[in-house]
């Protein structure tokens, strides 16, 4: 006799041969979870009645319904299956404790290196925003995530400061400092640490991503001279915005308003001058205030006549497509101002990792989408193409992924 949640039909397969994740499965086909769970070591000695790729659905089908309870996140999962006249018996959604030890033994590595294998550049050169003379525009920042306020959050992940002196936070946080790409608002790389960890140093991991083809920027948070040459190490180009305090005395004049200068190494650093060109300018908008220091540009684009510093000033402000894209993965994905289930820091990571999956294959798909039609991929909805595919999981056909 089959065992509870392992239905068989006359083929042999059980039902949890055929759970998948809807339109999102053609990301995450099972061979590729199959591998990765391999690679991992997760793989079961034994039938268990929720094996190991059922658990990584699972997982994601958690994130595409973070408002649900375990249970009903199951039944939602194998909507589309369970009342097949094929199968034999009745399939028992399993209970919220042996979903919670599912997830423990899967453990977090299992998502992250998922993620790490998965998440690349989607867009060609088609996608409006996408491109600027040839370099693909990205951009690095950083945000945190709410978690359940237990003690082993808190003593791994920590507690961010409070306005009131020594009170600190109502929550421990994970600091997630993430690469983007800025047309599609695809999250490409993202590194995940306490909150006491500084957005730039969970940066430095994010380089192994940039590449000769690309053009990165990031706000004046990131500023620094071994920053700037760790990330000019590897070919891509930087227009990053400075501190309004950097000392970047003008060595040469530009036609364009713009000047070469040059970044010091700090006290004890035996590094070189590093030449850079600065852009300033400011925007005349209400908000802005009387006296108020203008905005600092530096690049390693160094000639004006291929980089025109109008046309830099204008692309920086495409740096704000990542905010948008942590808006749509925490306010409409996660659900805003929603603290994460995980308890451990092991789940928190894999739950972060499951988050960030989903909200890559929205973005993929949207992409795919679009550049057909060679539309600006922010004009198609995240929160609707969010409902559209929950409803197409629930709907799946009942066929082997």
């Amino acid at each position: 006799m089959p065992r509870v949640g392992q239905v068989k039909v006359s083929d042999g397969e059980r039902l949890t041969d055929r759970i998948a994740i809807g339109v999102l499965t053609s990301m995450f086909p099972p061979a590729l979870i199959d591998e990765v769970i391999q690679r991992a070591g997760r793989v079961e000695q034994r039938h268990r009645l929720l094996p190991a790729r059922v658990v990584v659905y699972f997982t994601l089908a958690m994130c595409l319904w973070a408002d649900e309870g375990y249970e009903e996140v199951a039944r939602l999962l194998v909507g589309g299956l369970q009342h097949m006249a094929r199968w034999r018996g009745d399939w028992q959604v399993p209970s919220s404790g042996a979903l919670t030890q599912a997830r423990a033994r899967l453990g977090g590595g299992v998502m992250k290196m998922l993620f790490e294998r998965i998440a690349s550049p989607t867009g060609t050169e088609s996608p409006v925003g996408s491109w600027w003379r040839g370099l693909r525009l990205v951009a690095i920042d950083g945000t945190v995530f709410d978690l359940p306020d237990t003690g082993a959050n808190s003593a791994h992940f920590g507690r961010p400061g409070s306005s009131r002196g020594e009170m600190q936070g109502a929550f421990p946080q994970a600091r997630v400092v993430a690469l983007v790409e800025c047309g599609t608002h695809a999250i490409i790389d993202a590194e995940i640490g306490a909150c006491s960890t500084g957005e730039t140093t969970l940066a430095r991991s994010l380089f192994k991503k940039l590449n000769k083809g690309m053009l990165l920027l990031v706000d004046r948070g990131f500023s620094g001279y071994d920053l700037w040459q760790g990330a000019a190490a590897t070919g891509a180009e930087l227009c990053w915005r400075t501190k309004s305090n950097t000392v970047l005395p003008v060595t040469t004049s530009l036609e364009d308003g713009s000047y070469l200068s040059a970044l010091r190494p700090p006290k004890g650093n035996p590094g070189k001058l590093i030449t850079v060109r600065v852009i300033e300018y400011t925007l005349a908008h209400p908000s802005r205030t009387k006296g108020e220091a203008p905005i600092r540009l530096i690049t390693t684009l160094l000639d004006p006549a291929q980089a025109p510093a109008l046309e830099l000033a204008a692309l920086y402000g495409e740096r704000w497509e990542e905010e948008s894209a942590f808006d749509e993965l925490k306010t409409h994905q996660r659900g805003a101002g929603r603290v994460l289930r995980s308890k451990s820091p092991e789940m928190v990571t894999q739950e972060i990792y499951a988050h960030l999956l989903v909200y890559y294959a929205i973005r993929a798909l949207i992409n795919a989408a679009v550049e057909p039609q060679e539309l600006d991929p922010d004009r198609v909805s995240f929160l609707a193409s969010l409902r559209v595919i929950r409803r197409q999981v629930t709907d799946q056909a009942a066929f082997s992924p």
